[in-house]
């Protein structure tokens, strides 16, 4: 009876103390949750401000970029098309047949783009190719004394030199001649001025910057397989990775090329056709000419 009566006892003091703790843990609560709420606050803000930073970066930046290329823009300065054209012509300053004059203003207009390009760069592939195109044009247009001359006015037009042209794509050219596929895309391993070439375009191409693809480029490099004699498509894959450009592009320039080259000789059949015919024509207003000439004579002696 004693232990349940101090039992008794005690029931009151610890309800007493478990209401006095559920108390203290409430109002601890309460006074937690404004701290917890700041806390979250703050880190609420915290991607707020890391966004208002990086994009006050970002706008850094990009005024900084705009600057560059404000200042660049200032620098550079390129001729319009009708500039270019208009040298060509007071260049050459002879007129061309049609069949010929359309398909060259077409590629003044194409290679004006490309070498006003602010990375823009000469290198000695895009020679070659567009040397193998002009070739292609004007194979059997006159003589050979001709061709230079129209060459030189083209390249003249653009502001470039056409014997620099000529030279840099006869190196490469004759070097690839003696090569074989797997030595022509392991150019970086050889030595010598036209391994050097490619060495220097190679490493352009890794800046986008310094150099500007382009469809000549892509023909320069088949140009070189060509003469090295390799037809294996595994050959221009290696040497377009070994150049280091795309092989989707270089796929997609050709194929435009080998449609320019069955136009080409579309175009040249059709003015072959044209000739003999103006040359048929002129032989038999020549024929006539001397008939009449030799018939004067003997209508004069018949009087």
């Amino acid at each position: 009876q004693p232990a349940r009566k101090q039992a008794a006892c005690d029931e009151p003091a610890t309800a007493t103390m478990t209401t006095t703790s559920a108390t203290t843990m409430l109002l601890s609560r309460q006074q937690q949750r404004p701290a917890a709420r700041a806390s979250a606050a703050v880190a609420a803000a915290r991607p707020a401000r890391a966004l208002r930073c990086a994009s006050a970066s970002h706008r850094r930046a990009t005024m900084a970029t705009a600057r560059r290329h404000q200042v660049r823009c200032a620098a550079f300065s390129p001729p319009p098309v009708s500039v270019t054209k208009r040298n060509f012509l007071e260049a050459w300053g002879k007129p061309m047949p049609a069949i010929y004059s359309d398909v060259l203003q077409e590629l003044l207009v194409m290679q004006h783009f490309v070498r006003y390009a602010v990375n823009y760069k000469y290198d000695e592939v895009f020679a070659v190719g567009l040397l193998t195109v002009f070739e292609q044009l004007f194979d059997s247009y006159r003589d050979e004394e001709t061709r230079a001359q129209i060459f030189a006015a083209y390249i003249t037009a653009l502001d470039e030199r056409p014997d620099q042209y000529k030279r840099d794509a006869a190196v490469l050219e004759a070097w690839a001649r003696e090569q074989s596929a797997e030595s022509l895309a392991d150019f970086a391993s050889g030595s010598g001025e036209a391994p050097d070439m490619l060495k220097r375009v190679a490493a352009r191409t890794a800046d986008p910057s310094g150099f500007k693809y382009s469809k000549f480029f892509a023909i320069g490099l088949f140009r070189l397989l060509e003469l090295s004699e390799a037809s294996d498509p595994a050959a221009l894959e290696k040497l377009v990775a070994a150049v280091g450009v795309s092989k989707e592009a270089v796929d997609k320039d050709l194929g435009q090329y080998r449609d320019l080259l069955s136009k080409l000789n579309s175009a040249r059949e059709l003015m072959e056709e044209f000739l003999a015919r103006e040359r048929q024509a002129r032989e038999e207003r020549n024929k006539a000419a001397e008939d009449a000439v030799a018939a004067q004579p003997a209508e004069t002696t018949s009087e």
